[in-house]
């Protein structure tokens, strides 16, 4: 699987003896339990809610709770040097109905990134990455990015986390995302995304309206709406609304 380091190098001086020692005690003797089970690794892009030109990055490492939850711990990369940026709680179609009205807004839905072959799982086979990305359709995910460490083809991060944390969101129409982004990442990954596209246009016919399609629609100019991909408020959806 190709690799991706981080775009940004943390501040602070470099790992001294002593560390060694405590890494080694570590490993022999420490419990690191609630870390075992975040082995699904899926790479996406993020824009910030509030400034949707803010756009980065992300590889989540997911630990697959139940069919209907999933948690995963996001960076700026694939290698061990990647600095850890985040977090995401993704949740089905049937939960993000459970949930209080005033607190969906902070839930971004999924189908543009599935059916567009913007979100990837590197390094799996293709039957079994389509397979988890039919899992992920209809679902929802709460992300919150605590450290910007910039994007790997322009840099501009910084080498601590630094501010509030960030709620982000999702794309959900072509031309939302800076193409320089996906390129820069299809280039250092392998990717063909046009093909990963076609690969899952089958996925459309499973695809349900969803909530927050349109919540970043007046921040965009000459977008173009991705079929399966539908606000449940737009009246296209239906009566049902979703």
């Amino acid at each position: 699987m190709a690799k991706r380091d981080s775009p940004t190098t943390p501040a602070g001086e470099g790992k001294g003896a002593w560390l060694a020692t405590l890494e080694l005690g570590a490993r022999m003797l420490q419990d690191t339990a609630p870390l075992k089970g975040f082995d699904v690794y899926v790479c996406g892009f993020h824009p910030a809610k509030d400034d949707p030109s803010m756009q980065m990055e992300a590889h989540h490492y997911c630990r697959v709770v139940n069919d209907d939850f999933i948690q995963a711990v996001l960076f700026d990369g694939n290698t061990a040097e990647a600095n850890l940026i985040g977090i995401e709680y993704i949740v089905s179609e049937e939960l993000y109905g459970t949930l209080p009205v005033e607190e969906r807004d902070y839930w971004h839905p999924h189908n543009f990134e599935v059916l567009s072959g913007q979100l990837v799982a590197p390094g799996l086979p293709a039957v079994a990455e389509k397979a988890l990305m039919r899992r992920l359709l209809n679902s929802y995910g709460k992300t919150w990015h605590t450290w910007h460490t910039g994007r790997h083809d322009l840099g501009g991060g910084h080498q601590l986390p630094l501010g509030d944390p960030m709620l982000m969101w999702s794309f959900n129409r072509d031309g939302e995302n800076d193409p320089a982004l996906e390129r820069d990442r299809e280039s250092a990954l392998g990717l063909d995304t046009a093909a990963t596209r076609r690969q899952r246009q089958d996925l459309a016919d499973h695809a349900h309206p969803q909530h927050g399609v349109d919540a970043l629609a007046d921040r965009f100019t000459g977008t173009v709406p991705l079929p399966g991909v539908v606000d449940a408020d737009a009246p296209e959806a239906g009566p049902a609304g979703g």
